[in-house]
């Protein structure tokens, strides 16, 4: 069986390289020229850890090549995996089906014989039927060729572990012949035991959709009830601790903090919602306007943190903000909660100096007004108040005695409860945190 997978973003370059390590013969492609020479050099366009090494691993056997020719993918694969981009529409909450349409229109004119093609990108209810017909109506091959929709589950920092080995596969498909297909392409997966979920395409597009709404759901919960200890008193991070022991709840992202950001979630819970309201619908997900309000609550209640912290006026403030990305382990500064955060700072007359270990490039295309230091020593020297905008490694693990040395004033706001609040106290550090005495 020869793969191939159309769009080589993140997920695309990700599911490429990973399906030839597992030992199959892959061709990725994409319109962008300059992307398919990197990869096909040797080099991955994003930071994700473990890929770069996975790359080199699959060039070498020969498995895998690139290729910006879509008739060159239809006579090659037996299964055509669709990995292109879905973003927000300008103007509106509605997912832009451009690209995936474009990929698939593409695809199809060059397909002769039977196959299957798998859309993987996350869509609206619905997109799976209606690019059924596109395709069969397109392509030469006609009725022979089926469409089925596998949708994926990567969280960036963690994408080859969730490729080689997912917590489940969904499969939505319409033949027993597409459902064949699908396991013969990812029989490796499925030999260590992982579960597949075999269903209608409607279903699959709902799995993904209803998941990330479900963890936003979560995330933005435990960042209400911050909002309730801001008031009360209590302490979010004790509450959170509590609730995790109970076995109906779980501790897994309810971590109260800045709220979650990228490519994904916001975009993803705003399209469900503009498609429910299309489906008439609407009124059963309605609570995921509260829930994106939520979040973006968050980001203007660090920046009030940080007021508060400085006496009011941030007019002059020397701010060092530690993170840009919108996670650790990744360079993907799409909606990061860290950004906006430093650029409203910066805004309201703060001098504000951004270090992340990895999202700097990006950082600086999005934000070019924002100043950016080589280190975090370098951005806190001399700092009125430091921030800690993304939690990685590096800045949980931070001394902050070593720290205290560089700044001005020994004040530090824990946008990501990522920091130990008695440490940094007994430190000399006046520390806050988003509902947290």
């Amino acid at each position: 069986m020869r793969l191939t997978v159309i769009g080589t973003g993140y997920l695309g370059a990700t599911h490429a390289i990973c399906m030839a390590v597992l030992g199959y013969e892959v061709l990725g492609v994409d319109v962008d020229p300059g992307k398919v020479e990197r990869l096909g050099s040797g080099e991955v366009p994003f930071f994700e850890p473990g890929l770069p090494e996975l790359l080199a691993k699959a060039l070498e056997s020969g498995r895998l090549r690139f290729t910006t020719s879509s008739a060159e993918a239809g006579e090659f694969g037996d299964v055509h995996f669709v990995c292109v981009g879905t973003p927000q529409r300008p103007g509106s909450y509605a997912a832009d089906m451009s690209y995936v349409d474009s990929a698939v229109t593409e695809l199809a004119g060059h397909l002769r014989r039977r196959t299957l093609v798998v859309g993987k990108s996350t869509v609206p209810i619905g997109s799976a039927a209606r690019l059924a017909a596109l395709v069969r109506r397109l392509a030469p091959a006609g009725d022979a060729v089926e469409l089925a929709w596998n949708p994926e589950f990567l969280r960036e920092g963690y994408a080859v572990d969730d490729t080689m080995k997912p917590d489940r596969l969904v499969f939505g498909v319409t033949s027993a012949w597409a459902e064949e297909q699908l396991r013969a392409a990812y029989a490796p997966v499925l030999a260590q035991g992982v579960p597949a979920v075999v269903t209608d395409p409607a279903t699959a597009e709902l799995v993904k959709v209803a998941a990330n709404s479900f963890l936003a759901t979560k995330i933005s919960y435990i960042n209400a009830m911050a909002e309730v200890c801001e008031g009360t008193g209590a302490d979010v991070h004790d509450l959170a601790a509590a609730l995790a022991y109970d076995n109906r709840i779980g501790g897994r992202f309810l971590k109260p903090g800045l709220g979650f950001g990228g490519g994904c979630l916001p975009k993803d819970i705003r399209a469900f919602m503009h498609r429910a309201e299309e489906l008439g619908v609407g009124q059963a997900v309605s609570f995921l306007r509260e829930v994106d309000d939520i979040n973006k609550r968050r980001r203007s209640r660090t920046v009030d943190l940080v007021r508060e912290l400085v006496g009011g006026d941030l007019s002059g403030v020397r701010v060092a903000a530690l993170g840009a990305a919108f996670k650790p382990n990744s360079d993907d500064v799409r909606d990061a909660p860290a950004l906006d955060v430093a650029s409203t700072l910066q805004r309201a007359g703060a001098v504000v100096r951004v270090f992340d270990p990895a999202a700097m490039d990006n950082a600086r295309r999005i934000h070019p007004e924002l100043t950016y230091g080589t280190s975090t020593l370098d951005v806190a020297r001399d700092a009125d108040v430091v921030v800690l905008l993304t939690e990685w490694a590096d800045f949980r693990q931070i001394d902050p005695a070593v720290l205290g040395d560089a700044v001005t004033h020994r004040r530090v706001v824990d946008g990501r409860h990522a920091l130990d609040a008695a440490t940094w106290r007994a430190a000399g550090w006046e520390y806050r945190a988003l509902g947290r005495p």
